[in-house]
C-alpha cells in the first residue's frame, strides 16, 4: 500500500470518530438539557415527620403521593396537616406525626386511646371519658405523659356526712373514711369519734358520721332536807304535839362532770360535794300525859241514881268515841256530883249504871300488845257529806253502820283489810281509802260531822293488830 493510500484511510478514520464524538456531545447535550428540563421542573417538598424536618423535591402530584414516595403509611389517628388529596402546586410543607398509644384506668377498668397530644387532658378527650370537678384524675389534666404512663381516673360519687348531727351531701372518690375526713377539712379533736373504722373504704351512698363529744362542768346548789327528831314530853297530854325548834333545810354544792355528744348529754358524773349550809334540825315535843276520867257515884241510900245515871251516860259517851285529849280534860274537871233532892229511880236504874261502868269503857280504848306500831298524822271524815255514797273502798256502807269503826289509809302502808288499834279511836279496821291519804296519813270514820271537825289533824299512834 502505498503512503498516499495509508493516509487517506487515516483521514476517513478520523473523520469518522470525529462524527462520532459530535453525535455524542449532541446526545449528551440533550440528555443534560432533558435533566436539566426534569429537575428544573420539580417542587420542592419540606417534610416534618415526628418532629424531623426533611426537603425533597418531587414531581408528585399530592401530599398522599409524596407521603408514599417518602414510605410513610398515614394512620387514622396520625396527625396530617393536609389531606392525603391535596394537590402539590410550587413549593410546599407537609407535617406529619404518628400517633402513639395511652393507657387509662377508670374505676380500675383498662382503656386506650391513640393520639398525637400528650397532655393528660387531651388523651382523655381523645378516649372520650369526661370528668367531673370532683374526680379524681393522676396525674394532674394539664401535665404531659408519654405513652408509658398510665392514667388513673377515679370517677366521684355522693357520700352523706353527719357531722354533729348535722348531714350533709358531698362528692368522693374511693378513699378511706381518714382520708375522705380530710379531703373534706373534717377536724377531730382529742373526745371526738367516728362511728365507722377509719381505714374502712368510703362507698357510693355510704354515711359517714362524726360524733361530737365535750365535757363541761356544771356545779348545782340542792337543798338537804333538815331531820326530825320526836321528844316525849310528860308535860303535854297525849296525842298532842308541839313545835320545839323549828327545822331549816341545809345546802350543798355540787360539782358534775357532764358528757355531752352532739350537744346532748348522756353521761352526769358527781365529781365534788361541798356543804355550803348545814341543816337544822326541827326538834317535835309528843305528849305522854294520859288524863282520866273521874266520876262520882253518890250514894244508894240517896237513892239518886237516876239523876247520877244521867251524869255518867253524859260522861261516858265521850270516852267510847275515844274522845281527844281537849275533850278528856273537861271531862276530868267536870266532876258529877250527886244532886241534893231525892229522885226515886225506877226499879231498874240501878242495873242499868251497873250495866255500864267507866272501867269497862276504858279497858275498850286501852292499848294492845304487840303489832308494828308507827305515827302518823290523823284526820276525821264522815259519810254524810254532798255526793258520798257512804260505801267504803272495800264495800262497807257506813251510813247503814255508824258505829262501826273504820279508817282510811294508804294500802302501801297499811294493806286493805288489817285489823289496827289507833291511840285515842280504839281498835278499828283500814276499809277505805281517800286521794289525799298518801304515806303516813290516815282518816278516821266518825257518824257526827261535828265530831270530825272538831278532831282536826292529830299525830297518834297506830299499831298493825295483823
Amino acid at each position: 500500500m502505498t503512503k498516499e493510500e495509508n493516509n487517506s484511510n487515516k483521514n476517513k478514520s478520523f473523520k469518522r470518530k470525529s462524527a462520532a464524538v459530535s453525535i455524542a456531545t449532541v446526545l449528551l447535550f440533550a440528555a443534560v438539557l432533558a435533566f436539566a428540563i426534569f429537575e428544573g421542573t420539580k417542587n420542592t417538598v419540606t417534610i416534618t415527620a415526628n418532629g424531623e424536618t426533611e426537603e425533597i423535591r418531587t414531581h408528585a402530584e399530592t401530599v398522599g403521593d409524596v407521603l408514599s414516595e417518602q414510605a410513610i403509611e398515614v394512620g387514622k389517628d396520625d396527625f396530617l396537616s393536609q389531606s392525603a388529596d391535596t394537590k402539590i402546586e410550587g413549593d410546599a410543607a407537609i407535617e406529619w406525626d404518628e400517633a402513639e398509644q395511652y393507657a387509662v384506668t377508670v374505676d380500675g377498668e383498662t382503656r386506650s386511646a391513640w393520639t398525637t397530644e400528650n397532655t393528660v387532658s387531651a388523651i382523655l378527650e381523645k378516649a372520650e371519658i369526661e370528668v367531673t370537678k370532683h374526680d379524681k384524675v393522676s396525674p394532674a389534666l394539664d401535665e404531659t405523659v408519654d405513652e408509658e404512663t398510665v392514667i388513673d381516673v377515679e370517677k366521684a360519687y355522693e357520700v352523706t356526712i353527719v357531722d354533729g348531727g348535722k348531714d350533709k351531701k358531698v362528692w368522693s372518690t374511693s378513699t378511706t373514711v381518714a382520708d375522705f375526713l380530710r379531703q373534706h377539712s373534717i377536724e377531730l379533736s382529742k373526745l371526738d369519734r367516728v362511728k365507722q373504722d377509719m381505714e374502712e373504704l368510703v362507698l357510693p351512698n355510704s354515711e359517714v358520721e362524726v360524733v361530737r363529744v365535750e365535757k363541761v362542768t356544771d356545779v348545782v346548789e340542792d337543798a338537804v332536807k333538815y331531820a326530825v327528831e320526836t321528844r316525849k314530853d310528860s308535860s303535854l297530854l297525849k296525842g298532842s304535839e308541839k313545835l320545839v325548834q323549828k327545822g331549816q333545810n341545809g345546802l350543798v354544792e355540787k360539782t358534775y362532770e357532764i358528757v355531752k355528744e352532739n350537744g346532748k348529754e348522756v353521761k352526769r358524773e358527781l365529781k365534788k360535794e361541798k356543804v355550803v349550809k348545814e341543816p337544822k334540825q326541827q326538834i317535835l315535843a309528843v305528849g305522854t300525859k294520859t288524863v282520866v276520867a273521874s266520876v262520882s257515884r253518890g250514894t244508894a241510900k240517896k237513892e239518886t241514881v237516876a239523876p247520877k245515871q244521867a251524869s255518867v251516860k253524859k260522861a261516858a259517851a265521850p270516852v267510847k268515841k275515844e274522845a281527844t285529849p281537849v275533850k278528856q280534860a273537861s271531862v276530868k274537871t267536870e266532876k258529877v256530883a250527886a244532886p241534893k233532892a231525892v229522885v226515886k229511880a225506877p226499879e231498874k236504874a240501878p242495873e242499868k249504871a251497873k250495866a255500864a261502868p267507866q272501867p269497862a269503857k276504858k279497858e275498850a280504848a286501852s292499848e294492845p300488845a304487840g303489832g308494828k306500831e308507827f305515827y302518823v298524822s290523823a284526820t276525821a271524815y264522815t259519810a254524810s257529806c254532798t255526793g258520798c255514797s257512804g260505801i267504803t273502798a272495800t264495800g262497807i256502807n257506813l251510813k247503814a253502820n255508824p258505829g262501826l269503826k273504820v279508817i282510811a289509809v294508804d294500802p302501801s302502808v297499811i294493806p286493805l283489810g288489817s285489823k289496827v288499834w289507833v291511840e285515842g279511836y280504839g281498835n278499828a279496821i283500814a276499809g277505805d281509802t281517800g286521794g289525799a291519804i298518801k304515806g303516813n296519813k290516815i282518816d278516821l270514820f266518825m257518824p257526827n260531822r261535828s265530831d270530825a271537825i272538831a278532831f282536826g289533824r292529830k299525830q297518834v299512834k297506830v299499831k298493825i293488830l295483823n
